[in-house]
């Protein structure tokens, strides 16, 4: 019979910390810590499995599950010495969501589960305080009329805050167990009419609701777009976790509260977190009230550290952070309840980090002996590296400061204000720079989160929803800017004597929490040791190559410094568009006079030869390869009437003339028309000129450094061996006659990308004259797929959250597919030529999943933008010791 539930708990551990696909990671993490020693309350874990059969049969359990969960909570009921739905002793328990992989705040938990009329009489003769069980009562019809029965908070919370008002009540410690009792039932009235059933009070009843409820919200919306971002499978399921109440609400000896074991946002080696005294979890995490620090360390006047509060609970955990770090070797994220100076640990995680973070932890794990250089490798998400690499704030821009809150995400963004996600959404996918501002963040405001360029909120702490979501996405956050008065109605946002307006522009300061009216000025970042460490320790072991696609000396210039080991891509045609060269090159487009046409490209011939050798100099030896002109003409023929009349009077025609030959030289699709090689062919004198000017440049700078400069000339949109060949042969003898008039010899290499699926096909044949292969992964996945990258947004969305598509195919490369197609290049064109040197110079060279296959395939290298190059080569990396780690275990 297949098992279904396993216990924890002192005395009987089902599980283990290896499990974590079938128990989620919050069951197998709690198995572990109990078997560990760890105070964790009993309880038991509803594996995965059962998720994937309650949504393939129609939302039905198996057979067997209803026997299996009495018997684990009749485990629970004896260690704990409590009886489920008991009116004298009776036992509460959480059901809580549990994946394998953390999706904080995604999905539904229910906690206090088992109180009605009878046992919350049970539990406050139990506990001894009337006031402490009615508090829990309230906040588990509260908790279980929202996620159970779908009655929006807001009712509860509308009631709550009119009662508090009518009685003068500011703080909810404050109210009594007689006010509480009518609370429920306006509560439980407001269930009645909102829900259209009575709110149950048969506590088999609440646990099966709830445990349908955890499993219900997999497939919610908010738990829905968390996956989409973080590439996490439907198919997965999550696991429910039923575990005995701790109480941190019983008084003044009691707290709860969320602590890292480093500092999550730098990753000092600190004890890092907050908690509340009389309190339970949701009050730390929703922010109901102000959190206060754990250490003294970290307190300002007039807080009061845990350290001096609770010092013995506080010792204790100070310890368990030692176990569980120890234990993982890992940063670890704890949430834990301390009732009547007893300290209990409900959860560990691996914590969530900033990628700033993520670099120091790792690199100081490895100097501690923790782990490995080459798990500390693995253990920085590529990915997030992109947080490190842009500008930050200009320390001696002027600015305005409306206020500060806490600095709960680092970096720095500006953006105009926005008040609801979706319209944040909206705006941004206008292409406008977003900055949401909320009283506070909800998981249903995770897709208008990850859309903006920063999150400010007036309510929270550093380990609030916004701020540990903001920082996985890698969004700047500023939290907790309680200065800040938030009117959605209004569409304004106020501070003193400054009201900003939605659409109006404000800077965060995630580093220092600080909020600027405006757009403050930016700088580039400062590379941390760390980084280079981290840097180096991947080169030493990647075998990719990580060049990057650049044309201007500035891209070059960031390219070097980023660590690119020369230029894989750089676009001859964007090159062009300046505006003492766009005149020429219009008139050699248009020009039908042989000698007109000549003398326009004479006239571009220094400007390219200067762009080459500002590359040349850059890159100082290492290889830079230029793809010849590959324009759609469209882009570069005039529109304006403008434009028209002065290529007009350049070329000594009329406008009407100018106007006839553009219409002429239209094309119903540009993207698959006269472009690439075929224009080479055409109009051979435009390939010749840029042959030219590389060469001559390739000689001058040579001369210049004294070093050789290694020119690499990529033809570009090849499909059969016949237009490569005889493009190839034209090239050569432009570059003979070069090196003759110089006098000088000079080494040289002739490739061709491989962006067409026919090119692919034939590549055993086009190998017979390339020195190397560069696929165009761009376009090669658009003639593959038979769609315009630049038109497919309006669908490809659709696909993938149909489950279509895995990925967008222009973000990460389909394996299948396009990815075939370039295993299939790499293996033919090695047929012929076994030293082909072989590249990828397409979006995807930046993208770490398609690294890994890139890897995989045996290219050579991969080129990509930039501020991608330290990606790359962590991602390269990364690619080399999975590749390692598979050949072991296949040994």
């Amino acid at each position: 019979m297949t098992k279904w539930v396993y216990s924890f708990g002192k005395g009987l551990n089902e599980g283990r910390a290896d499990m974590r696909n079938l128990l989620g990671g919050k069951g197998a993490n709690l198995a572990e810590m109990a078997a560990n020693g760890l105070p964790v309350p009993p309880g038991f874990t509803i594996t995965t499995e059962v998720c994937s059969a309650f949504y393939e049969n129609g939302r039905k359990y198996p057979d067997a599950l209803q026997a299996q969960v009495a018997e684990a909570l009749h485990r629970v009921e004896q260690s704990m010495g409590l009886r489920f739905g008991d009116a004298d002793a009776p036992l509460l328990v959480s059901v809580r969501s549990g994946a394998r992989v953390s999706m904080p705040g995604m999905m539904d938990t229910v906690l206090n589960l088992g109180l009605n009329d009878e046992t919350v009489e049970g539990l406050a003769r139990s506990s001894g305080d009337a006031r402490f069980a009615w508090d829990s009562y309230r906040r588990f019809i509260q908790m279980y009329g929202s996620v159970v029965m779908g009655v929006p908070h807001h009712h509860f919370e509308d009631t709550l805050e009119q009662f508090k008002r009518a009685n003068r009540v500011e703080d909810d410690t404050a109210i009594t167990a007689d006010q509480w009792r009518a609370i429920v039932v306006d509560y439980r009235h407001i269930i009645s009419t909102h829900a259209g059933s009575e709110f149950p009070t048969n506590p088999h009843d609440q646990l099966w609701g709830a445990i349908g409820a955890v499993f219900g919200s997999w497939m919610n919306p908010r738990a829905n777009t968390y996956r989409k971002l973080h590439e996490i499978p439907a198919s997965w399921g999550t696991a429910v976790n039923v575990q005995s109440m701790v109480f941190g609400n019983m008084g003044d000896d009691c707290a709860t509260g969320v602590c890292f074991t480093r500092d999550p946002s730098t990753g000092e080696n600190i004890f890092y977190g907050e908690y509340l005294i009389n309190a339970q979890g949701e009050d730390v995490v929703a922010s109901i009230r102000t959190p206060q620090p754990m250490a003294c360390a970290r307190a300002e006047a007039g807080q009061h550290p845990m350290e001096t509060t609770l010092p013995e609970a506080y010792a204790e955990l100070l310890r368990v952070r030692s176990v569980l770090e120890t234990h993982y070797k890992d940063m670890q994220d704890i949430e834990f309840t301390v009732q009547r100076n007893v300290l209990y640990i409900l959860q560990t995680r691996n914590g969530k980090r900033t990628a700033a973070a993520a670099l120091k932890i790792a690199i100081d794990m490895a100097r501690e002996g923790l782990i490995t250089q080459e798990e500390a490798i693995q253990r920085v998400p590529a990915a997030s590296l992109d947080q490190l690499l842009h500008p930050t704030l200009d320390p001696k821009a002027e600015r305005v400061q409306l206020t500060r809150g806490l600095p709960a995400s680092p970096g720095a963004a500006a953006g105009a204000v926005v008040f609801t996600a979706e319209e944040c959404e909206a705006r941004a996918a206008k292409g406008e720079d977003v900055i949401l501002v909320r009283i506070e963040t909800s998981p249903e405001d995770v897709h208008g989160m990850h859309a903006a360029r920063g999150v400010l909120t007036t309510r929270g702490g550093m380990t609030s929803h916004a701020a540990v979501v903001a920082r996985g996405m890698g969004r700047v956050c500023v939290a907790g800017a309680g200065s800040i008065h938030v009117d959605y109605a209004a569409g304004t946002m106020t501070v003193g004597t400054h009201t900003v307006a939605q659409g109006e522009w404000i800077t965060l300061d995630g580093g220092t929490g600080a909020v600027y009216l405006g757009r403050v000025p930016t700088i580039e970042p400062a590379l941390s040791d760390d980084f280079n460490t981290l840097m180096g320790w991947a080169d030493a072991v990647r075998r990719l190559g990580v060049r990057a696609n650049a044309e201007t000396p500035d891209d070059a210039r960031t390219a070097r410094r980023f660590g690119a080991e020369g230029i894989g891509l750089a676009r001859t045609e964007h090159m062009f568009f300046g505006p003492d060269r766009i005149g020429f090159v219009r008139q050699m487009i248009i020009a039908d006079d042989e000698s007109v046409r000549q003398k326009a490209i004479a006239a571009l011939l220094p400007f390219q030869r200067d762009d080459f050798a500002s590359l040349f100099r850059i890159m100082a030896g290492l290889p830079v390869t230029v793809r010849l002109l590959d324009p759609p003409l469209h882009e570069f023929l005039p529109h304006a009437e403008a434009e028209m009349a002065e290529v007009a009077n350049a070329l000594g025609k009329s406008v009407d003339d100018v106007r006839a030959r553009c219409a002429a030289l239209a094309e119903t699709n540009p993207m698959l028309g006269h472009r690439g090689c075929r224009l080479g062919l055409t109009s051979p004198e435009i390939y010749a000129m840029q042959v030219r000017a590389l060469i001559q440049a390739a000689v001058m700078v040579e001369k210049e450094l004294g070093k050789p400069i290694r020119p690499e000339i990529m033809i570009p949109l090849v499909a059969t061996q016949a237009e490569l060949a005889t493009t190839r042969r034209a090239a050569e003898d432009e570059i003979a006659r070069v090196l003759k008039e110089e006098g000088t010899n000079l080494n040289y290499y002739i490739g061709t990308m491989i962006e067409l699926p026919r090119a692919a096909l034939q590549a055993d044949r086009i190998a017979e004259y390339a020195d190397f292969f560069s696929f165009g992964t761009n376009d090669l996945t658009q003639t593959t797929f038979g769609l315009s990258r630049d038109d497919a947004g309006s669908f490809l969305p659709y696909y993938v959250d149909h489950g279509l598509l895995p990925r967008d195919p222009f973000v990460s490369i389909d394996r299948d597919g396009a990815g075939a197609l370039v295993r299939l290049g790499v293996e033919r064109g090695r047929q012929t030529c076994p030293d082909l040197k072989l590249g990828i110079c397409g979006e995807h060279g930046g993208d770490p999943d398609s690294i890994a296959f890139f890897d995989e395939v045996g290219l050579d290298y991969v080129s990509c933008s930039p501020f991608r190059v330290p990606v790359a080569r962590l991602a390269a990396a990364q690619a080399a010791l999975a590749t390692r780690q598979k050949a072991g275990q296949t040994a």
